[in-house]
């Protein structure tokens, strides 16, 4: 194997993933470089992965493999509901999963709620291919808290997808029992929700803790996962809870052209090897 060539310019982003491990990627541009009333935001451009963005020192998305990510998101959910006319985006500021919602014919409106008004307009301007649909008739975007937004609207929403940052600080609510049950008031007599649960091999623990949250308002909770390259570990995990819906049964076909999600997909990420099916029962009391 020949040796790589070398660069001219050595800047570096880095992820401190966990205490023990870094994500490193070579940049060529900072694009963005402020802080928010809430958050440090960061968009750089690098080599590997195109443009990128880092909330807190965290990547959030990057051009080359969010398609993943908002993709298993979206999908899980809108082709597992039977009829999910109104949905809520709960974070979710780069636009990236409404723009997979619009593309149902039978959905009637998106409402997509983030605390950080600056994550959307830096969306909009650095990422035009995953904000797209940010104006789409269809879409009813909010830039206030979550956590006050969903408890003033019951019974309204058909399917509600969490695309939350790490369980801390502001985001650190959108991982409780308290938050799922105002979740479950606004979710209509057969709704279902989708959260992302962190990644089995870094954050065991916050995957549990989610997981058995989520157990302990809704009476269907099941886990599935796929792969996020740029997350730590390079694999994800989504968790669904239903009022009554078995979410591993997809129930349409998704729209045309998507890049990972798919029916076979659809059931296949449903099935937990042995290592995550233990990570949900260490420490559970027994039935």
């Amino acid at each position: 194997m020949e040796p790589m060539a070398r660069r001219e310019t050595d800047l570096w982003f880095t992820e401190y993933q966990t205490p023990d491990m870094r994500l490193g990627l070579r940049i060529s541009d900072i694009l963005l470089n402020i802080q928010t009333p809430y958050q440090h935001l960061l968009v750089v451009k690098t080599e590997q992965y195109g443009n990128l963005m880092a909330l807190d020192g965290a990547i959030m998305i990057t051009d080359r493999d969010e398609f993943t990510y908002h993709e298993m998101m979206s999908h899980l959910a809108l082709c597992s509901h039977p009829k999910p006319k109104r949905v809520l985006v709960v974070g979710g500021g780069d636009g990236g999963i409404v723009r997979e919602l619009v593309r149902y014919d039978v959905l009637e409106k998106v409402t997509l709620v983030d605390i950080d008004e600056q994550v959307i307009e830096a969306s909009r301007k650095f990422f035009p291919s995953v904000s797209s649909a940010l104006d789409n008739p269809k879409v009813e975007v909010r830039p206030m808290d979550a956590l006050v937004y969903i408890k003033d609207h019951q019974d309204e929403f058909d399917v509600i997808i969490v695309d939350s940052t790490d369980p801390v600080d502001f985001a650190a609510g959108l991982f409780e029992e308290a938050f799922f049950r105002d979740v479950h008031r606004a979710l209509r007599n057969d709704g279902m929700v989708v959260s992302q649960t962190e990644s089995p091999m870094g954050h065991p623990g916050i995957l549990r803790t989610a997981y058995r949250e989520m157990r302990k308002v809704f009476p269907v909770v099941e886990l599935c996962w796929g792969i996020m390259p740029t997350y730590p570990t390079g694999s994800w995990t989504y968790t669904l809870a239903s009022k009554v819906h078995d979410p591993r049964k997809p129930l349409r076909l998704p729209p045309e052209g998507t890049k990972y999600y798919s029916s076979k997909i659809h059931e296949a990420c449903f099935v937990l090897p042995p290592f995550l099916e233990k990570i949900l029962g260490e420490g559970q009391d027994p039935a």
